[in-house]
């Protein structure tokens, strides 16, 4: 126990994510009852940031515009 009198964790990593999910225990439980997702979202920034990988180096930033539009 530490001087507050709070048991204390041998795994400091896992204490630090549990205080960060506290601080922000409103987003939590959002996430956890709502029932909208940001999947469809997600998937078109994975999509974007591939078609960024495969341009970089080859092309200005006109080309990477139009492939994204088109894509």
């Amino acid at each position: 126990m530490d001087r507050n009198g709070h048991r204390t964790t041998k795994l400091p990593s896992l204490r630090r994510f549990a205080q960060h999910l506290e601080r922000d225990l409103d987003a939590v439980m959002a996430s956890l009852t709502q029932t909208w997702s940001s999947g469809v979202i997600e998937g078109h920034v994975n999509r974007i940031k591939m078609l960024k990988r495969q341009m970089f180096g080859r092309a200005g930033f006109e080309l990477l515009r139009k492939r994204v539009l088109l894509a």
